[in-house]
């Protein structure tokens, strides 16, 4: 099994089969300060958010939860989605998803019943979010999938799903208003996206 976290490291036996890897996830002790994916026959450990992500996260939640499919809720708690055909399984950042989606006694959740997710990327996520998230969301259907990248200060919006990932895709500038296409047929505000002004050095 590969332990991917800013550098990849090796540990125990290899697993043989997405469920074999998932059984390995749920044994897998993860260190303080990180949480654990599924991503390209590996388990990646990223580090948890910055504390100021939260105000965005909180923002993204406020403006979306009016505009939500009927039955549908939407949270930023860490909870597990898995992707058998891609054997991925992804933790995001905030997720929309329908009710019934969490009617079950297992932490392995279908993301098929998602209707929106959204990755803050942090340095060594950010890869992966702007690729291989792309692709599977895509192609699990998900109708959107906001990407808010905290390096470039921008928000990008993909959305129509297909088999190659999605088809369109439009970028804004954080505090410029984004518009996410149906099923929420909104504009997000991405002001207040920024981080915090830095503090002025000592005297």
């Amino acid at each position: 099994m590969t332990l991917m976290t800013e550098r990849p490291t090796t540990s125990g036996t290899e697993p043989h089969s997405f469920e074999e890897l998932l059984d390995a996830l749920d044994e897998l002790v993860v260190p303080d300060g990180y949480k654990a994916e599924i991503i390209r026959g590996n388990i990646v450990l990223s580090p948890w958010s910055k504390g100021y992500y939260r105000r965005v996260m909180e923002l993204v939640c406020k403006q979306l939860e009016p505009h939500l499919p009927q039955g549908h809720v939407i949270d930023r708690s860490p909870f597990l989605y898995v992707f058998p055909g891609d054997e991925r399984a992804y933790g995001p950042d905030i997720h929309a998803a329908h009710e019934r989606t969490f009617e079950t006694t297992s932490s392995h959740l279908d993301g098929e019943g998602l209707s929106f997710v959204a990755e803050l990327t942090s340095p060594s996520s950010r890869d992966d979010d702007l690729t291989d998230k792309v692709l599977v969301y895509g192609r699990a259907g998900i109708p959107v999938y906001l990407l808010l990248d905290m390096q470039e200060k921008q928000a990008t919006v993909f959305s129509t799903p297909s088999a190659k990932g999605y088809e369109a895709r439009c970028t804004k500038p954080f505090g410029e208003k984004l518009p996410l296409p149906r099923p929420f047929d909104c504009l997000l505000d991405t002001a207040g996206f920024e981080p915090p002004a830095t503090p002025p050095p000592a005297p």
